[in-house]
């Protein structure tokens, strides 16, 4: 090969791996149009700010203490937690833009901080149904916690407890609330996901009167079926036998869900609530004292209703992305309901949130507390109840540091003028 075609080879190695940097990869745009020689020319000019720390996900954390972000416990999840088995909490449905916009949106909004404020103390606690959390932080009901730690949900709620975090469990859980509330030894909400029986759904709430459950949730986002096309490729991945987890029956049937012991399905036509109307809501205040909260309201109209039919409390959610792909972060919804429900009833939010400022963001647009999901699993599946605990401390020490740089020592102090709409 002559010496010239060895210059041609290198320089096209060279370009190569310059287009390939993560240290580069900010400044993409100045020469990734240009043609061989210009690119050579343009080597020198670099992104501002420079990308110095740049990370990877086999960039991988052995304990929790060494987690600077709760990002950095996804890609460990990813590689302990079975491909099915994560598949399913990674998933949104569809084209997946309704997941992606839950993080894009928060991007929309922007923090307009006060100055010249004492904020030498930090108060994050907040009051709900008479009780005083130390944090708006709440763990959200997630289904199936088994799939990631064998523990699930008990260590989920210890971890809750050696926190002080509200933690909600779900209808969908691999472990009893009995189980959950002995393991928190304190407060647990419960999140219903309605059949279409509304005898079932009595019995439910009559056994969490008797377990001490002072709130629940009524999911009313998960009408029909769903098309997640992650999980079903990265399901092709998982190799083991579904039967040796699945004891009980088929993934995600009645049989795994210990809420449905000793129920009676004889007459349900469907595990999902899609002929529900907001008479359910009537028909559960009489028969249980539990405060009751709707999640998955999204509208002004519904938070209406929601008023009009004397719930206790609205939950923001669009399901992180889980339900319907209409494309909507949920934080863009949360104004909407705040206008009509704040200051009336609790708001609670969830989907999308990763960051203090996001947690920060969604108090100053209405929320009364807010529910993390995946962030949370994601250390369940990489390091247990210390993964979890970890993940919450983070959580709660940027919610700390963005209360103090935006000047505001409490909760109350948080107000929507802090926040502004740029795109």
């Amino acid at each position: 090969m002559s010496h010239q075609k060895v210059q041609d080879l290198q320089r096209r190695q060279l370009l190569a791996w310059l287009g390939a940097s993560p240290l580069l990869s900010m400044g993409k745009d100045v020469y990734a149009q240009d043609p061989a020689n210009e690119l050579v020319r343009n080597v020198a000019k670099r992104p501002d700010p420079m990308i110095w720390t740049p990370t990877t996900p086999l960039d991988l954390i052995a304990d929790p203490s060494q987690a600077i972000n709760v990002f950095d416990f996804e890609p460990v999840a990813f590689a302990k937690v079975p491909p099915a088995h994560f598949a399913y909490m990674a998933s949104g449905i569809d084209d997946e833009v309704t997941l992606r916009a839950n993080r894009t949106s928060f991007l929309k909004y922007s923090l307009r901080p006060r100055r010249l404020r004492d904020v030498s103390e930090i108060d994050t606690s907040v009051s709900m149904f008479g009780t005083r959390w130390k944090s708006p932080i709440i763990l959200a009901p997630t289904g199936g916690n088994k799939a990631y730690d064998p523990e699930g949900e008990v260590a989920v709620a210890k971890a809750a407890r050696k926190g002080g975090f509200l933690n909600i469990l779900s209808s969908a859980a691999a472990s009893s609330i009995e189980d959950v509330v002995a393991a928190r030894q304190g407060q647990v909400w419960f999140q219903l996901y309605a059949t279409s029986s509304f005898e079932v759904s009595k019995q439910i709430a009559k056994r969490l009167d008797r377990a001490g459950v002072p709130v629940m949730e009524i999911t009313v986002d998960r009408n029909g079926g769903r098309n997640q096309e992650t999980f079903a490729r990265l399901r092709r991945l998982d190799n083991r036998n579904c039967a040796a987890c699945h004891t009980h029956g088929a993934p995600g049937s009645r049989f795994e869900r210990p809420i449905y012991d000793g129920i009676d399905f004889t007459n349900v036509k469907s595990m999902s609530s899609s002929n529900m109307t907001w008479d359910f809501i009537r028909k559960m205040r009489d028969v249980t004292q539990m405060k009751l909260i709707i999640k998955g309201i999204q509208t002004e109209e519904d938070a209406e209703l929601c008023l009009k039919y004397g719930v206790d409390g609205i939950h923001v959610s669009n399901h992180g992305g889980r339900s319907e792909d209409g494309g909507r972060g949920a934080i863009e919804c949360l104004p909407e309901i705040a206008k009509v429900a704040k200051g009336k009833v609790p708001i609670l939010f969830d989907s999308g949130i990763r960051r203090g400022s996001d947690i920060f963001k969604a108090l100053a647009l209405g929320a009364s507390a807010v529910c993390v999901g995946r962030p949370y699993l994601w250390g369940l599946g990489a390091f247990g109840q210390p993964g979890v605990e970890r993940v919450m401390d983070i959580l709660q020490t940027e919610l700390v540091a963005s209360m103090q740089q935006m000047g505001t020592p409490d909760i109350a102090s948080i107000v929507p003028g802090m926040v502004i709409k740029t795109s």
